[in-house]
């Protein structure tokens, strides 16, 4: 570090004016050094990010500040500003910004390299011989270029979009041609403090937060239990039994999802047992069912889930030292504590990552109530049923209710929730503090 300082110290001493020249016009030391091809393409990237900033991205990036300052008037036929485009593309102008400012540190860099070449008396690398370098011992750049681009524009992008949504008054009443304004924090403390979302949001964080555990734990100790109980010898037809549980993680779950839902209505087959038995039908997804709802979608999760953690369970079993086990039965070991001692800290050592993906995908498990229950609004809810999580009151407040802003926020709390969560539970597993335990 202290070498790259050192150098870029006496970079102004040694500059040439050849060189110095690409920090106003870009690729003009590669030109003027004979590196033609490659300062022609460096000039091109400023000339086209010059016109885009001359034509419209001046405006894109003040749009980004005022969010537009024209309301639409129907009656004089005067078209307003859609503050949402606007925000749209002012992000879109800021990646255009970012990336030419990318570009101009690189052909500083590259002037700059030539100029070295040129004082040491050699021949500076010609275009099509820095482009065949691409195609061979660099084709990775090559190849990663244009997945980069589309990831920036097709998920950097639109994340950042409804994070920046999350700071703006967007939604109800206020949507285009109205004009939409920034208001800070302002969604957050509704959120917390305002009584018509925050008691609905703790009731349901609590409930997610519970979900998320149980159902976790629920299907990572049934996957790897089953998973045991198919790696003993004594069980005969382990490929037949095995591909019992996979039929059913193989079907989609929304099918599953539907399966289900109608064997608990009133008129599925449960309830139709019930009442050839003498007994009355029991709404089981109804709206007073609260914990029955509950328990029934955690034990649906549980169906469609434990079949991957047994297929990875059953992966990491058979990966096991049998010899430290064999050792544990001469002292006297029970199975029990095999399990205890041996089984359980290998496999959450190995498992730690899936786990917190499989805790993730629950916190934010959208379908399973959707599907089971979803549209139900009940009282002592905004917009939202108790079997409802986050993910599913989002949906209910931006896709159905319009309130965009505050689903963006809840959004953002989701996120920072998930990662928070992981992220101390990561750092305080074996996984990570004792990385060459099982190694």
């Amino acid at each position: 570090m202290k070498k790259e300082k050192s150098k870029w110290k006496k970079l102004p001493a040694d500059l040439r004016w050849q060189t110095t020249l690409s920090a106003i016009i870009m690729g003009g030391g590669q030109f003027l050094y004979g590196c033609r091809g490659r300062g022609a393409l460096y000039f091109l990237v400023e000339a086209a990010t010059i016109w885009y900033f001359a034509v419209r991205g001046w405006k894109d990036l003040l749009g980004f500040f005022t969010l537009g300052t024209q309301t639409a008037d129907p009656w004089t036929h005067t078209p307003g500003d859609n503050s949402v485009v606007m925000l749209l593309m002012g992000l879109l102008a800021w990646l255009i910004l970012v990336g030419f400012i990318t570009f101009y540190i690189r052909n500083l860099k590259d002037a700059y390299a030539t100029q070295k070449q040129v004082d040491r008396g050699e021949k500076p690398v010609g275009f099509i011989t820095q482009l065949r370098g691409l195609l061979d011992q660099k084709f990775y750049v090559l190849a990663l270029a244009l997945p980069v681009v589309g990831v920036c524009v097709f998920n950097i992008l639109p994340i950042v979009f409804m994070i920046l949504i999350a700071f703006t008054n967007y939604g109800g009443s206020i949507v285009p041609p109205a004009l939409v304004d920034w208001v800070g924090l302002d969604n957050f403390r509704r959120i917390i403090t305002l009584s018509q979302f925050a008691p609905t949001f703790f009731k349901i964080l609590g409930w997610n937060l519970l979900w998320a555990v149980v159902s976790t734990a629920l299907n990572y100790f049934a996957g790897l239990g089953l998973a045991l109980l198919l790696n003993k010898d004594c069980v005969k037809g382990k490929a037949i039994w095995r591909a019992f549980p996979i039929l059913a993680y193989a079907i989609p779950g929304f099918i599953t999802l539907l399966a289900f839902k109608f064997m608990f209505s009133y008129g599925g087959p449960i309830n139709q047992i019930i009442r050839s038995l003498g007994g009355v039908a029991i709404g089981f997804l109804d709206l007073d069912a609260k914990w029955t709802a509950r328990v029934i979608g955690i034990l649906v999760n549980c169906w469609i889930s434990v079949p991957s953690i047994m297929l990875l369970a059953t992966g990491h079993l058979s990966n096991r030292d049998m010899s430290i086990y064999e050792a544990a039965r001469i002292d006297g070991a029970t199975r029990g504590q095999q399990f205890r001692s041996l089984t359980l800290p290998y496999m959450i050592f190995t498992t730690t990552p899936v786990i917190l993906s499989q805790f993730v995908g629950n916190f934010n498990n959208f379908g399973i109530f959707y599907f089971l229950r979803g549209g139900m609004y009940m009282d002592g809810y905004f917009l939202a049923s108790d079997t409802d999580l986050l993910i599913n009151w989002l949906y209910n407040l931006s896709i159905d209710n319009n309130y965009y802003c505050i689903g963006a926020a809840i959004s953002l709390l989701i996120f920072i929730i998930t990662s928070v969560i992981s992220l101390l539970v990561y750092v305080r597993s074996s996984a990570y503090r004792e990385e060459d335990t099982f190694q």
